[in-house]
């Protein structure tokens, strides 16, 4: 049996390992340059970076199960307690206590709610585990919230911070039981899944390019730049037009972005209800700011949040990973900023960044990425596509295939380990 990876992001390198580790052959074609996908590396003056800035929490289990097995003993990730510190307003932080007495804890001593509003915030996380984190019919988080007496410090400090965080979606639009969904697997599970892990290398360097060795070590293909342009099937199996060359497998995995899984389904017509699924999605975009200065600038934690910003989080990445000078911004859901330049928008950082920390050294450069696709829009009662197809021998991988889950790593780490189940 002969299996064809489309795509070498988290989806499909998770799903390259798995088959890999049953002595199943693969190839994996990756149109770009890099391994990664949305998640990869992106090298600017000579420092490498990543097109988005992504946090991982210790309840990410198959995406850290993974990285240990490709890549062991490594020091992957800065691990730091639940930590939540918009500057000058909210701070909370869980201690290394039991579940749930760590989230208890992190309440009680939060800085910036009043008693009345941190008995509110445990009662929401009490009544949400009473019900088994489901609800009867889906609503948006906005609605859910107003539903159990959350007020506007509550929300504006904690629960949209963490809606937008995880979902990339405006709690006005995002769906409350995916949101549930990782409340459950963080907040209300063992005190070491709502960590936060910071990676101290490049997202590439980090799962995919380790991925790849583990792979080519068990006799399997991964081939950077090589784009798939058609996919048909032939009667045997599947054949794959690759830089205007044919080639044959047995199965297909398709990992690709949704967007561009859409274009490859377009010749098989049992996989149009798919298709159609794919393209009834819509998509929130994020934008990620690298500032580059000519001296130190200490953060006074390695992630912090600053209000009346439209930047959400701001990273020291010398804290995080040894690059001296050299801030990350992250604004997720970042719709408003779309068309807005580039030399505008790190502008405006700066400026914040001096507000809130006082002077700054000289910028020596700076850069903005912007991923107008990022996420899929994680609406309630949303209709995602099943991993397993109409098409036999063909399965859909990547954040967007049907899960509990948000477009997270995590999410495509999963989907790929369950195509990888269902080839097998």
């Amino acid at each position: 049996m002969t299996v064809a990876i489309i795509g070498g992001g988290y989806a499909g390198m998770a799903a390259a390992v798995e088959l890999a580790a049953h002595d199943i052959p693969v190839t994996v074609f990756e149109a770009a340059p890099a391994l990664g996908g949305r998640a990869r590396r992106v090298t600017i003056n000579d420092t490498a970076l990543d097109n988005g800035l992504h946090i991982l929490i210790g309840a990410y289990s198959e995406t850290l199960r993974l990285i240990e097995k490709v890549a062991p003993k490594r020091d992957h990730f800065l691990r730091l307690p639940l930590t939540l510190n918009i500057h000058n307003r909210f701070s909370l932080r869980a201690p290394k206590l039991p579940a749930p007495l760590h989230l208890a804890w992190a309440l009680l001593t939060a800085e910036g709610l009043s008693c009345a509003d941190k008995r509110a915030a445990a009662g929401f996380m009490q009544a949400m585990k009473k019900r088994s984190y489901r609800l009867e019919h889906d609503c948006t988080v906005a609605a859910l919230l107003a539903d159990h007496s959350q007020v506007y410090d509550l929300i504006e400090y904690l629960w949209s911070p963490l809606c937008v965080a995880a979902l990339n979606t405006p709690m006005q639009r995002a769906s409350a039981q995916v949101f549930l969904n990782v409340l459950r697997d963080s907040l209300g599970a063992g005190r070491a899944a709502s960590d936060l892990l910071l990676a101290r290398m490049d997202l590439t360097a980090l799962f995919p390019k380790p991925a790849a060795d583990y792979v080519r070590a068990r006799g399997g293909q991964v081939e950077a730049g090589a784009t798939v342009e058609r996919v048909t099937p032939d009667g045997k199996g599947f054949g794959l037009q690759v830089q205007g060359h044919q080639r044959h497998f047995d199965q297909v995995i398709c990992a690709v972005a949704p967007h561009r899984a859409a274009d490859l389904l377009a010749d098989i017509p049992a996989l149009a209800p798919a298709r159609r699924q794919i393209a009834a999605l819509q998509y929130e975009p994020i934008h990620s700011i690298y500032l580059q200065f000519d001296g130190r600038v200490t953060l006074p934690s390695p992630m912090i949040g600053i209000s009346d910003s439209p930047a959400q989080w701001l990273f020291d990445r010398e804290a995080i990973c040894g690059q001296r000078g050299l801030i990350g911004a992250v604004i997720s859901a970042s719709g408003e900023q779309v068309g807005e330049t580039q030399d505008a928008l790190a502008q405006r950082v700066v400026a914040d960044l001096a507000k809130n920390f006082g002077p700054l050294p000289p910028l020596q450069w700076h850069r903005v990425i912007a991923e107008k696709r990022a996420t899929f829009s994680c609406t309630p009662d949303l209709a995602r596509p099943a991993a397993v197809t109409a098409c036999k021998n063909f399965f859909l991988a990547g954040d967007y295939v049907a899960s509990d889950y948000p477009a997270t790593i995590e999410a495509a780490a999963r989907s790929g380990i369950l195509a990888a189940g269902l080839a097998r």
